[in-house]
């Protein structure tokens, strides 16, 4: 073996036929649907049922989830106390991990070995249903606050926003983060999927898939581009300072974030949509000044280097204008890609095979005599 993919990049390594992600026409879909119609019309509760059944629901399929996932809102009391007793100063993507990994330890469900897929499937569905009070939770705790009381009657992007603020979410901010929240649930092969299954693959469990998931979302290189965003905004400061700004990254030949995606070579078909909504939301909201950055960034690499910005471009946007705090971003990511990563672990068990990549050795090619300790 004298070549190999560093990255796997290019390698097929399984199958999959909930998400096809093609970057050099820049679409995306989710089992046949594009991700533009499921954006028009569905709500996210139906892109968990379609990722799960491999279909879209019935009205009284998508009722019956709805309850489901709305009555599996509640966390365990041991849950609960670690988030009051974590540090106000952690990084929430090790408070998430650490406490999705607790939630195994009260569940019954959970086992290692063959795995029993109709529970396996039941872990997936709390896990979607516990992973936004998780970061909600430790968010108002962190502030010294109660976490505001469960209520069965909002959906998934709704319930969320009313923990975060204790506060009637309004339409559009609901609506904002129910799209955010469908097109970020599944995107192919990416970094913290494979993660997932590579674990599950050794038939572990579903709370060890998605811990492992979460672990691999936290870095910059893939959930962590969209704090970069809005740090990046904050310090250009204005719209006249924008242009100076890119002219000296590229002089210096220096990463401009969220701008290029590493599969899509053209446009983010992900990008549109939030990049509307976050429009939308300047209007009302009355403070432009963040997306005209944005737009302006976006037309410059547009021009000067033939780039498109990605879908952590304009979510940076879109979340700091509903006042979420910024090192929510990426939990955020995580809240809608669960939904990703228990489907895609469901696959994965249906036609288990356990990963075991090759390495190519570059180490010393004869062996040596081992000295004794004296002569080393």
């Amino acid at each position: 073996m004298t070549e190999y993919a560093k990255g796997l990049e290019g390698v097929i390594a399984n199958e999959s036929a909930l998400s096809k992600v093609e970057g050099a026409e820049g679409r995306l879909s989710y089992l046949g649907y594009s991700i533009d119609s499921l954006v028009e019309g569905c709500c996210y509760e139906e892109i968990v049922f379609l990722l799960f059944k491999g279909r879209l629901p019935k009205q009284a399929e998508l009722e019956e989830l709805q309850a489901r996932l709305r009555g599996d809102r509640t966390l365990p009391e041991g849950v609960l106390d670690f988030l009051k007793t974590a540090p106000k100063d952690a990084n929430p993507m090790d408070v998430l991990r650490t406490a999705v990994s607790m939630l195994s330890l009260t569940d019954k469900r959970t086992a290692i070995g063959e795995p029993d897929l109709a529970k396996v499937e039941q872990i997936g569905l709390s896990l979607v249903a516990q992973t936004p009070v998780i970061v909600a939770a430790y968010h108002r705790f962190r502030q010294g606050l109660e976490l505001p009381a469960i209520r069965p009657e909002l959906s998934e992007a709704g319930h969320f926003l009313w923990l975060m603020s204790g506060e009637e979410p309004t339409d559009t901010a609901t609506k904002t983060l129910d799209v955010a929240y469908i097109i970020h649930a599944d995107h192919g092969m990416n970094a913290s999927t494979f993660s997932a299954r590579v674990t599950v693959a050794t038939l572990s469990d579903m709370y060890s898939a998605v811990t492992s998931a979460i672990g691999t979302l936290k870095g910059p290189l893939h959930g962590g581009a969209n704090e970069g965003v809005i740090h990046m905004l904050q310090g250009i400061g204005e719209l006249d300072k924008v242009d100076a700004f890119v002219e000296g990254k590229l002089e210096r030949k220096e990463k401009i974030m969220g701008i290029g995606h590493r599969v899509y070579k053209v446009l983010d078909p992900r990008a549109p949509h939030l990049r509307k909504l976050a429009v939308k939301l300047t209007d009302e909201l009355g403070e432009p000044k963040w997306i005209q950055m944005s737009e302006r960034i976006a037309q410059i690499m547009r021009e000067r280097k033939g780039l498109e910005a990605n879908v952590d471009f304009y979510s940076a946007t879109v979340y700091y204008s509903m006042g979420i705090p910024t090192d929510l971003f990426t939990p955020i990511f995580a809240i809608a890609r669960t939904s990703g990563w228990t489907a895609q672990v469901l696959e994965q068990l249906r036609d288990n095979r356990l990963y075991r990549p090759l390495t190519l050795y570059t180490g010393p090619k004869e062996l040596s005599p081992v000295p004794p300790i004296g002569e080393r």
